[in-house]
């Protein structure tokens, strides 16, 4: 299958694959697949199943929710299809697809799953699936994802996990994780459940804990209505709470270049690398949480969330080649720490605000499961402080300039007197890049005057915006050393040069001007002369130290071993499970164990 280009953009008004019905404090995701709707030709989306199109509407409703309808309580996941809530990732779409796609495909799909759960325990609504017939497979996974699971019991009803038997490979998205670690199945019954095909039903699904409770068809809607109802009873969300629309992002694209208005990405295919740059905020503090919610989308913090975790899906998704990721801030760090005390203030108070740090802390992990090598540079003229210091700590490595780089004087050309003009969407469409690097320098002052890099330590970085291991990324930094975090505690809020930072062990290295470009340019060459597929497996592996959880299971164990069965001929050759899968010929196995 050759790869399309993919994009994240969608709203309820252009969905083909589900509906958002609203009843109250209770609303519905109802999945009705369009069979003719998949994202590429080749097959048809029977039953309920779905592909990455399936997907991105099911995330975009999930953030809708959060955001526009904070009025929403409880939600519930049911199939629109008589006898069916939903079969899967559809068979025939793995079976053609190249391995990177379904890689990527298997890796939204986790972050989407993650994301209800997390809008359960973080955003008030507690999310039910109402399981109105068959769950098969990633159909059974959405309803693990869920806080509670109501099965009709019909007499042939069943949830199942049959990839092991039907197609050789595992459940994708943390079915096996979740059915241990979240349901607390035990071992034994969930190895017979996942090598049983036609699943289970009834009251065996209740005993063995795979669901919660089952209902006889006459009284399962009035059983799920029931228990939406007690679930929105115990939510935190506020009575009488006005949603925020989020409108469709601007986003212009030239050649190599996209820039969102408050992100910009250049892509240099030449060496397999992008530089992606977030821009700091630009207007004035809101006063109050009654101004923030006027801002709206156009708040900073939302915008460049909102942009960065766009530029993240699409980068990630559609340019395979570009295995480098080079993060770059511009802009004043006094603002970055004025937003970040506003979200402090606010956050436990205003749904709204809180509701805009969880969605940054989710784009933050997505970062951190990213295939691709991670580098922060750290310059004049950037604002890696607090939150956005955390996508500097979220890279492999992160280098910063000891100094200032001797050049001319900053250029004005791209810089205006007033904040107005002063606009890093203008900076960042300079006419040639020496111009935009020499403006770089000069963002953060009116007047022109540069000043060495600095970064600055705050709450943000000490477990307000955790990892999926449960750890700041400074704890996971320092693992084995909770000393020497507990004193970085004791500098926050201040400024830190770059050999501080370095002897304090904030970055990787700091070379100074004379070394600055050398530097960068070596370990970008390296970088791009080592096998992705090593680089991939290493940063996977020392992204993560510390414990385990669920999380890190499903994005480490499983989909590792997903992805490397994915390759195995077993399933994946041409007289593989998943390529025989409804031909009526057996699969040929390979019966040595590796």
């Amino acid at each position: 299958m050759s790869q399309p280009e993919v994009s994240f953009d969608t709203e309820p008004g252009r969905y083909r694959h589900l509906r958002l019905e609203f009843d109250g404090e209770i609303a519905r995701i109802v999945l009705r697949v369009d069979e003719s709707g998949g994202l590429v030709p080749g097959y048809e989306l029977k039953l309920n199943s779905y592909d990455l199109g399936v997907d991105i509407e099911l995330y975009d409703a999930v953030q809708r929710l959060r955001f526009e309808h904070p009025e929403v309580r409880a939600v519930v996941v049911t199939g629109g299809l008589e006898k069916v809530f939903c079969a899967g990732a559809n068979i025939r779409m793995l079976a053609q697809s190249e391995h990177s796609w379904k890689v990527n495909f298997c890796k939204f799909t986790n972050e989407t799953r993650n994301g209800i759960e997390d809008a359960t325990a973080h955003s008030g609504q507690t999310y039910l699936a109402a399981v109105n017939g068959t769950a098969a497979g990633g159909g059974y996974e959405l309803a693990l994802a869920c806080d509670q699971i109501i099965l009709i019991d019909d007499g042939s009803s069943a949830v199942s996990l049959p990839e092991v038997p039907l197609l050789a490979v595992l459940p994708g998205t943390g079915g096996l994780t979740r059915v241990v670690d979240k349901r607390g199945v035990r071992k034994d019954l969930a190895d017979v459940f996942a090598t049983r095909s036609e699943g289970v039903r009834g009251r065996t699904a209740v005993e063995w804990r795979l669901v919660d409770e089952t209902a006889p068809r006459s009284r399962f809607a009035e059983t799920v209505r029931q228990r939406a109802a007690e679930a929105a009873a115990r939510s935190t969300r506020p009575a009488g709470a006005e949603g925020i629309a989020l409108p469709a992002l601007q986003r212009s694209q030239t050649g190599d270049t996209i820039v969102y208005s408050t992100v910009r990405a250049d892509l240099d295919r030449a060496n397999g690398l992008v530089e992606i740059t977030v821009y700091g905020p630009r207007h004035d503090i809101p006063e109050s949480p009654e101004r923030i919610h006027e801002l709206g989308a156009d708040f900073w913090p939302l915008a460049m969330t909102r942009e960065l975790d766009d530029l993240i899906l699409r980068l990630r998704t559609n340019e395979l080649e570009l295995g480098t990721w080079v993060l770059r801030t511009e802009g004043d760090i006094d603002r970055v720490l004025a937003f970040e005390r506003v979200l402090a203030e606010y956050g436990r108070t205003d749904w709204l605000v809180n509701e805009i740090r969880h969605y940054f802390k989710r784009t933050l992990k997505r970062l951190d499961v990213t295939s691709r090598s991670l580098i922060a540079l750290i310059e004049p003229g950037g604002c890696f402080a607090g939150p956005l210091l955390e996508l500097a700590l979220a890279c492999d490595r992160q280098y910063m300039l000891d100094g200032l780089l001797q050049e001319d004087e900053p250029t004005r050309t791209a810089l205006a007197a007033d904040d107005e003009e002063r606009d890093p969407a203008r900076i960042a469409l300079a006419v040639d890049d020496g111009q935009r690097d020499r403006a770089r320098s000069a963002l953060a002052s009116g007047d022109g005057e540069r000043e060495p890099a600095r970064i600055v330590l705050t709450a943000s970085n000490f477990g307000s915006l955790p990892m999926g291991n449960g750890l700041s990324r400074l704890a996971s930094r320092f693992h084995g050393d909770p000393d020497h975090v507990a004193k970085l505690h004791l500098e926050a809020g201040r400024r830190i040069d770059a050999a501080e930072a370095l002897e304090k062990g904030l970055v990787t290295f700091a070379p100074d001007d004379l070394d600055w470009e050398d530097e960068i340019r070596i370990a970008l060459e390296e970088r791009a002369s080592l096998s992705p597929d090593a680089l991939t497996a290493m940063e996977a592996n020392l992204r993560f130290a510390g414990p385990e959880t669920m999380e890190t299971k499903i994005f480490a164990r499983l989909t590792a071993w997903q992805n490397w069965i994915f390759n195995r001929p077993n399933a994946a050759g041409p007289e593989g499970a998943l390529r025989l899968y409804g031909t009526g010929r057996r699969a040929a196995f390979d019966r040595r164990r590796v």
